[in-house]
């Protein structure tokens, strides 16, 4: 066992040596395919907007990579959030079942429909939506009034539930479907981060009602800017497709919008990209397993923290390699954050909780202990796919 104070200086140490520049990044982008030629290719086709064959072929192609009937492709992945609720019939003071422990666009996505997030916990091993306290909480208190779930205590409907698989790792996915099931809820994926990642042999985002992928530079394939809905619903699915597109109908040269639409479609020029990107994401995917076995080994033998596994039944994409403090300590989470950032390796601890942004205190909430708890232990390592 080592000390507390000698663990910040172990992990920059051995964080040192993946470093080959004066800054090690948390997660940068890879361009070793043809990105070069399907850009050129696009520019000189003069269609780099809304419109061209890179769309439609970037879509083709994450359809058939994910198993999904269909795929719109988005601006970006917040964009793809707002179009799903919207499809799905959240408005204006309906309630939406999210993680706290997520990234802000899904609070936001909600918000800018005038819904309100209702925050639930997480479970420990899978840092995905809690199963079992979702289910116990929502007997104690909500119960279904006319085909809607009704929370007892604002009176308000609870319309649907938005799971993240966290840093690209799946959860008990199927265990969520259930209680949504149950209780007649709406389940919208939010697999921004997880391209590439299985649940049971199925890739993730296709299991609920709409699944949710995101393309941002950061991401393990990038158009850029981007994002993606995913359904095997084709209502569903055209309707996103004419809400994305300004709710254009279409004709030869009129204007006609028969609704109130976003203008979220995917330019070209990013989907050029993004074709490129998927070519590859095989290979990524292949030496992003071999950067998590390489911290594994590295981290293993010291106890006080450890390196987050896929869970059982899944195969992720390990997005992010994610470093865990077995007690909780943020003295000590700030300790190694700050080492490590002040000698140009970017590490960073997960998202701040949502229900501690002011924005979003007065919204409704379960019990988020383990939220809390991880908030105080997570930490994210260098995660590019060329470190090796």
């Amino acid at each position: 066992m080592i000390k507390k104070n000698q663990l910040p200086k172990i992990i920059l140490d051995a964080l040192k040596n993946l470093k080959k520049k004066n800054f090690l990044p948390l997660h940068e982008p890879s361009f070793n395919g043809n990105e070069w030629a399907f850009m050129k290719d696009c520019l000189d086709s003069t269609f780099v907007s809304s419109v061209g064959e890179y769309v439609n072929r970037f879509e083709y192609q994450l359809s058939k990579y994910t198993a999904s009937k269909y795929c719109i492709c988005t601006t970006n992945g917040t964009s793809a959030l707002h179009l799903a609720l919207r499809v799905l019939n959240i408005e204006r003071n309906d309630e939406v079942l999210i993680p706290s422990l997520s990234f802000v666009a899904c609070a936001n996505a909600i918000s800018y429909l005038g819904a309100i997030p209702h925050f639930v916990d997480v479970d420990l091993e899978t840092l995905g939506v809690s199963p079992s306290k979702l289910e116990e909480y929502l007997n104690n208190i909500a119960s279904v009034k006319n085909n809607f779930l009704i929370n007892k205590y604002t009176q308000r409907k609870i319309k649907a539930i938005v799971p993240m698989h966290t840093f690209g790792h799946p959860f008990d996915i199927y265990e969520i479907l259930k209680i949504a099931k149950n209780f007649n809820l709406s389940v919208i994926e939010d697999a921004a981060e997880a391209i590439g990642s299985k649940y049971h042999g199925k890739h993730v985002g296709t299991f609920g009602d709409i699944g949710v992928l995101s393309f941002n530079g950061n991401k393990i394939i990038t158009t850029g800017g981007g994002g993606a809905i995913l359904t095997q619903n084709k209502n569903l699915a055209n309707k996103a497709r004419h809400l994305s597109t300004t709710a254009k109908k279409n004709h030869k040269w009129e204007f006609i919008h028969d609704k109130v639409g976003y203008n979220y479609r995917m330019p070209n020029i990013n989907a050029a990209l993004g074709c490129a990107q998927l070519e590859s994401l095989d290979k990524k995917l292949v030496k992003k397993r071999k950067l998590y076995k390489y911290y594994n080994d590295l981290f293993k033998n010291i106890r006080e923290i450890y390196i987050f596994q896929e869970p059982n039944s899944c195969k992720s994409n390990y997005w992010l390699q994610t470093l865990i403090l077995k007690k909780e300590s943020k003295k000590l989470r700030n300790e190694i954050l700050n080492i490590t950032n002040r000698n140009n390796i970017q590490t960073r601890p997960i998202w701040r909780p949502m229900h501690m942004l002011k924005q979003f205190e007065s919204c409704p909430k379960m019990n988020l202990d383990n939220t809390c708890n991880l908030y105080n232990r997570i930490i994210n390592i260098p995660s590019s796919d060329n470190l090796l």
